[in-house]
Order: structure tokens, then C-alpha cells, then sequence
């Protein structure tokens, strides 16, 4: 950490105070975000401490449909995303229209929707998922037949664990549809001793020769539990920085694309939002009502 960056840790610290806000901060974040942070976390931990704040404003270093998602649960508070660019491709793959048409298509299933769509696209689906629930949650409905958007990989993982048919959106996250088997193969054959874990995001053929699949929120506890003392890392790059500081005690090695979206949140970005109280997400009324449901029935179920 730098001494400009220091500067800026103790400056929105003591601006937050002020404010009564919250920092939540998602594991793929810049490390010298996680100094600001009042909770690090996956999609599914941040959204249940946004359920649960009492703060009167949130600060969300993430991307936007996880800000969205702050706002949908906490209608009556301030919720601001440091930079406004960070969005995700992934979310813009689906649209409120093609949720309608799949509805036509599939009126019998239930429509599950990834917790990386944007606030109309949770409007329309029956409930949410994280990476870290999907299955719990695809095997909790009573339908047999489930659509599951928008990623195409992570509904092949969740075929994989249950009887239900799954009807999948062909959309991807390029930081893990990009990564392939036999490149890893080759980091594997420079760290023979290392188990990988993998994203479930990523491709079938990188799931099949790791030896876990799990959501950024597991990524920690198998690290810590596994008698292993070295570990390949298969998602986004900055989640090897998390788990360092988590597991001190164990290597970590990535193998990994960087998300644009996620980095481009910086200490100026996040002090600024804090100054300026600037770049709030809103959602409309009805569409956050109706997503809502979906959010909330996601957190009952997981």
C-alpha cells in the first residue's frame, strides 16, 4: 500500500463516519479497496448485510447490478456506485424481453435468474441465485422443469447436480468462458502439488479437472479446511489477492483473466461518491417491488 493510498483509506474512514454509510466491497475488488471495506464479501454475504444495514447510506464497490440489488432491499436508503462504468457484460446478455418470450416458451418452469442480471430482468423471474446457492436453490423449487439465465456454464454446473431439466440462456462472464482446459493443464504440470478451485462459471472442461467448484464465498473455506498447502485459482484475479489475506498460511496461484468492470473502482472513485454523494442508484418503484420478491425469496431459500 502506497502513502497516497494511505491518505486516502484515512479520509474515507473518517467521511463515512460522518455520513453514517457502509462500504461493501466484493472479493474482486482493487486490494487497496478492501482497507476501506466494512464488509468483504460474495454476491449472496453482500446482499444479506445490505438487507441488514442500518446505515443511512451504502457505498457498493462492485458493479451495478449489485448496487442494484442494495437499492432493491433497501428501498428508503442511499445506495451510490463509485464509478457508474462499472457495469457487466454478463447482465447485459439478458433482456426484460427475451425473460418474457422464455416465459411464453416455458409456461410450466419456473424462471430462475442468476444474481448477475440487471433490476428488470430479476423483475420478471421467480427467484434469484448467487454462484454459491444455485443449486440449493434450483433443487428447492417444486417445478421440474427450470430455465436458468443468463450463464450458460453455471447452468450446466447446476444440470450436473440435479434431476431437473435445466433449459439454459446462452450467455457467458468472459473473464471465465475465456479460460481453457489445456492451458490450465500446463499451469497444473508448473505446480504439481496445487489443487485447483474453480468458478463455476467457467467451462465444463475446466470444472471436470478441478478439485472444487465453488462460488468465491467457499473459495476460503476449502482453502482453509484442505490439507493441501497450495492452490490454483480459476476466476477473476483479484480473488488470489482475498485469499492470501485470508489463508496466510498456504499459496496461492492464479489462473485467471481480469474483470474490467471490477477494477475500474479506485480509493479516488470511492472518496468522491462519499464527497460528492454522487452516482446514486435508483430503481423504479414497480420494477424494484417485483424484484424484490425474487431477491427475497432467494434469501429465504439459501
Amino acid at each position: 500500500m502506497t502513502s497516497e493510498h494511505a491518505v486516502l483509506i484515512e479520509a474515507i474512514n473518517k467521511l463515512k463516519k460522518e455520513r453514517n454509510a457502509i462500504i461493501l466491497v466484493h472479493n474482486y475488488q482493487r486490494p487497496e479497496i478492501y482497507k476501506v471495506a466494512d464488509f468483504i464479501g460474495d454476491s449472496l454475504e453482500l446482499s444479506r448485510k445490505a438487507a441488514e444495514t442500518k446505515a443511512e447510506i451504502i457505498v457498493f464497490c462492485g458493479v451495478k447490478f449489485m448496487a442494484e440489488t442494495a437499492k432493491i432491499l433497501n428501498p428508503e436508503k442511499k445506495v451510490l456506485l463509485p464509478k457508474l462504468e462499472a457495469g457487466c457484460s454478463l447482465a447485459d446478455m439478458i433482456t426484460p424481453e427475451d425473460v418474457m418470450h422464455l416465459r411464453e416458451t416455458y409456461p410450466q418452469a419456473a424462471i430462475v435468474c442468476y444474481v448477475n442480471t440487471n433490476a428488470e430482468v430479476k423483475a420478471l423471474c421467480d427467484v434469484c441465485c448467487t454462484s454459491a446457492n444455485a443449486v440449493n436453490i434450483v433443487n428447492a423449487l417444486p417445478q421440474k422443469q427450470v430455465v436458468f439465465l443468463p450463464d450458460q456454464n453455471l447452468g450446466r454446473y447446476v444440470q450436473s447436480k440435479t434431476e431437473k431439466e435445466i433449459i439454459l440462456w446462452e450467455g457467458n462472464c468472459a473473464v471465465h468462458h475465456l479460460l481453457d482446459e489445456h492451458s490450465l493443464a500446463e499451469f497444473k504440470r508448473e505446480h504439481p502439488g496445487a489443487k485447483i478451485i474453480a468458478h463455476p462459471e467457467c467451462r465444463a472442461d475446466i470444472l471436470k479437472i478441478a478439485d472444487m467448484v465453488c462460488g468465491t464465498g467457499g473459495m476460503a473455506k476449502f482453502a482453509s479446511s484442505d490439507a493441501a498447502g497450495e492452490f490454483i485459482v480459476v476466476t477473476e484475479c483479484g480473488m488470489t489477492n482475498k485469499l492470501r489475506e485470508d489463508v496466510p498460511g498456504k499459496r496461492f496461484f492464479s489462473f485467471c483473466n481480469f474483470c474490467p468492470y471490477m477494477k475500474v473502482t479506485t480509493l479516488e472513485s470511492v472518496l468522491e461518491a462519499l464527497q460528492k454523494m454522487q452516482h446514486e442508484i435508483k430503481v423504479e418503484e414497480k420494477v424494484r417491488t417485483e424484484a424484490a420478491k425474487a431477491v427475497n425469496r432467494m434469501l429465504e431459500l439459501a
